[in-house]
């Protein structure tokens, strides 16, 4: 393929090209080992090697960096092209008269700001190398943080040379112009089953970045504990497993920090009225009674004063538009049978189910006072879906036909329907992530376009820091190309992109990620002796 380009773009054709002898423009694809997929790739046949001073330039570019995230990225991508491998070869020497020597990449950035905002653009273009500078690869961008993108596609085309022990880029010249599908690629983590700590919270933060995830749900606290300090009620925080298990406020900042400098969203997450027994162990009258702890008081001012506390506190660290509620798996048993609240609910002539909806609208509008649009599981929407505020965003995870019911009412929707996109359910495999569709049976265009995404779920019953990252990668990398890449450049039979996604695996495990085989479900230990690329 020496000196010949191939163009990828729209429709996966199925004639077949006549390259170094005939191979299907799939298999070319594949030959890519980019993941997720760009949406429009062209390469060549040629070499290029990276300087050993490889150097980031900005001339032309309207973002100044001020506070560094530009120059972070390319730090961090210069970071895992090396891989720690000691660079020992002449630093000038390329083989061909220095011609295909690559001295740095030349990004321009078109936005002023480093704000990171959902829904915005980010798109980037990378060409390697420039036609204007042939010893400088470009790279242009709406924003930073498609810029960001952009470095980590350009990492993927790296590697370094065993014999000549240099950085080596092939195929080139390369032309790639790219954008999400989806604008939230969501990853659930649960520090409540199990805490986890700040270093594991960073790592899968980084993790994330590789793929092009850029929501991190956190759900923070649920029936098991409650981690988080919230300086309003800081009793709350008597939920914890142990003084050792907690997060500080500033230790929330500084995770929030960290994933906006990479371009990850933290949508936090208060999961109530239910998955919230451990809230009484600082405030008892939070429960309905000492012997029935769940769900949250609904007669109680106080219950919803402590919400507001706790939003209030949120929307001080947690930036994101959305904020999540919960509001699954509700059983409101304890309401009738606790006779103070069963009286409050005769006074007010409400039913259990009306109790239910009263609390999750009333939550609702606390949320809203505080600068937030809501997220809410989709037992909300089931209930009472036409009573949700509008700026409501449904969480689907239980079952099929949710989606379309959604955005046939007018309100949006994410998608983490648990026979797919659940990555505590280790006996399903990569193949069923890949092959998970958000738009599946909706033809009408605009409601699908209030599909804002998907999100895979780690629920942490069964994980903590000694088994989180193989539990959820490769399985998540394979849901993430779902949510990037276009429609039509996706797999039918997701065992076709095997090869490649074998190489993203190998490649996360080079970057330090616990990634783990392919072969069988989640968490699953390799099967024999053999090549990472074989499982």
């Amino acid at each position: 393929m020496r000196g010949i380009a191939t163009k990828i773009t729209g429709v996966v054709p199925l004639f077949m090209l006549f390259i170094a002898g005939a191979i299907s423009a799939f298999e070319d694809i594949e030959k890519l080992r980019i993941w997720p997929l760009p949406a429009e790739v062209s390469h060549g046949g040629r070499r290029m090697y990276l300087s050993q001073d490889f150097k980031l330039v900005t001339e032309g570019s309207k973002y100044k960096d001020p506070s560094g995230i530009l120059k972070e990225g390319f730090d961090r991508m210069l970071g895992v092209v090396r891989l720690s491998h000691v660079i020992s070869g002449d630093r000038n020497s390329s083989g061909s008269g220095g011609s295909a020597l690559l001295q740095g990449l030349h990004v321009i950035i078109s936005s002023f700001t480093d704000e990171l905002e959902y829904g915005a653009d980010e798109s980037y273009k990378l060409v390697v190398a420039s036609r204007e500078k042939p010893s400088y690869a470009q790279l242009e961008a709406k924003n930073v943080y498609g810029a960001l993108h952009g470095l980590q596609t350009f990492s993927q085309l790296c590697h370094f040379s065993m014999k000549k022990k240099v950085i080596e880029i092939l195929m080139t010249p390369w032309n790639i112009t790219d954008q999400p599908r989806f604008s939230y690629r969501g990853l659930l983590i649960d520090t409540s089953r199990h805490y986890l700590p700040l270093p594991v919270v960073k790592n899968v933060i980084d993790s994330m970045t590789y793929a092009k995830l850029n929501v991190l749900h956190w759900h923070i606290v649920d029936s098991q504990s409650f981690p988080l300090e919230i300086p309003s009620y800081p009793k709350l925080w008597n939920g914890a497993y142990s003084s050792s298990q907690k997060y500080t406020f500033e230790d929330a900042a500084e995770i929030v920090n960290y994933a906006r400098r990479r371009g990850i969203h933290v949508l936090a997450e208060i999961d109530v009225p239910g998955h919230a027994l451990s809230w009484g162990k600082g405030y008892p009258s939070l429960w309905p009674s000492k012997n029935c702890q769940e769900p949250l008081d609904v007669s109680s001012d106080f219950t919803f004063k402590v919400i507001d506390g706790i939003l209030s506190d949120f929307s001080k660290i947690f930036k994101f538009k959305f904020v999540h509620l919960g509001g699954d798996e509700v059983n409101t048993t304890c309401w009738s049978t606790t006779p103070r609240i069963a009286q409050w609910l005769k006074k007010h002539r409400k039913s259990e189910a009306e109790a239910y909806e009263y609390f999750v609208l009333r939550a609702q509008k606390i949320a809203l006072s505080h600068g937030y649009e809501i997220i809410n599981w989709e037992e909300t929407f089931n209930n009472f879906g036409g009573k949700l505020s509008p700026k409501t965003v449904v969480h689907n995870w239980l079952g099929t036909g949710v989606v379309e019911k959604v955005t046939a009412s007018g309100l949006r929707c994410i998608v983490s329907n648990q026979d797919k996109w659940y990555l505590d359910h280790i006996d399903s495999p990569w193949q069923n992530f890949y092959s998970n569709e958000p738009l599946a049976n909706i033809k009408d265009q605009k409601q699908q376009s209030l599909v804002l995404g998907g999100e895979v779920c780690m629920w942490g019953e069964n994980i903590d820091a000694s088994d989180i990252e193989q539990t959820i990668w490769p399985r998540a990398a394979a849901a993430a190309e779902r949510l990037w890449t276009p429609y039509a450049k996706l797999a039918k039979n997701p065992d076709k992109v095997t090869t490649r996604l074998a190489h993203f695996r190998c490649l996360l495990n080079q970057r330090g990620v616990a990634a783990a085989p392919l072969v069988g479900g989640g968490r699953v230990v390799p099967f024999e002796p053999g090549s990472c690329l074989a499982q």
